[in-house]
């Protein structure tokens, strides 16, 4: 399993930990808001969701264990991770992480991640304009970058990738081996779609068989592992 999921799981196991001693500033079973405008050192929840409202300033983590994550227009945060439960960022919102281990991650346009954005049982979208400085990883679920930057890696294991819109990944593309790690009783490999204009500037590593499709309009740097460029099917249009 890829060093980023593996830090991830690490992350939120001892989030999990240290929230079931409740700290000062933290809410048990209630849901937190930061409210629209104001600024913050940090929130956290054990049974709630902590919502950062539009224009918000936290300079710190936000965080919960069972429950939801929203980040939303115009706001700025440090980390941002649950363990059971979605992490939903707005549009032009700064980060510094977005992690969780059951749920999935959604962000909006024009948003700057700093590190990097992670799954592990739960999809990942990013939308136009975004840029995630790092690596974007998970195991069982799609990822769907459209006209984002991915500054690292995208790691994966179960389920589909999604490159549309002119979408670049500036490292490489890595589909690993099922594992351990892997839950998903899914059989059927993964699709993998470079679409219209969407750059690979890396490789594509390949641990296990996929279905690849590759625009004529796309760049990639190469394929490698169990299979090669060779077994690509080539498309015009949107979509294959």
């Amino acid at each position: 399993m890829s060093k980023a999921i593996i830090k991830s799981i690490v992350t939120i196991g001892l989030l999990a930990l240290l929230m079931a001693a409740p700290v000062a500033g933290a809410s048990v079973n209630k849901s937190v808001t930061i409210e629209a405008g104001s600024e913050s050192d940090g929130a956290s929840s054990v049974n709630g969701s902590v919502t950062v409202a539009e224009g918000a300033v936290v300079n710190g983590e936000v965080s919960t264990v069972n429950g939801k994550v929203r980040i939303r227009d115009n706001a700025r945060v440090g980390e941002a991770s649950t363990v059971n439960g979605a992490v939903s960022v707005g549009d032009n919102v700064t980060a510094d992480s977005l992690e969780t281990v059951n749920g999935a991650v959604s962000v909006g346009e024009n948003s700057k991640i700093a590190r990097m954005v992670g799954a592990v049982n739960g999809g990942i979208s990013l939308e136009s304009g975004t840029t995630v400085g790092g690596n974007v990883a998970n195991v069982n679920g799609a990822i769907d970058i459209t006209a984002a930057e991915v500054g690292g890696n995208v790691e994966m294991v179960n389920g589909n990738l999604y490159l549309r819109d002119g979408a670049v990944v500036k490292g490489d593309v890595v589909i690993e081996k099922p594992s351990f790690w892997s839950f998903s009783k899914k059989s059927d490999p993964p699709k993998i779609m470079i679409g219209p204009g969407s750059v690979v500037e890396g490789k594509i590593i390949l641990e296990r068989e996929v279905e690849l499709y590759v625009s004529e309009s796309a760049e990639i740097g190469g394929v490698e592992g169990v299979m090669t460029m060779d077994d690509a099917i080539r498309f015009s249009g949107d979509s294959p």
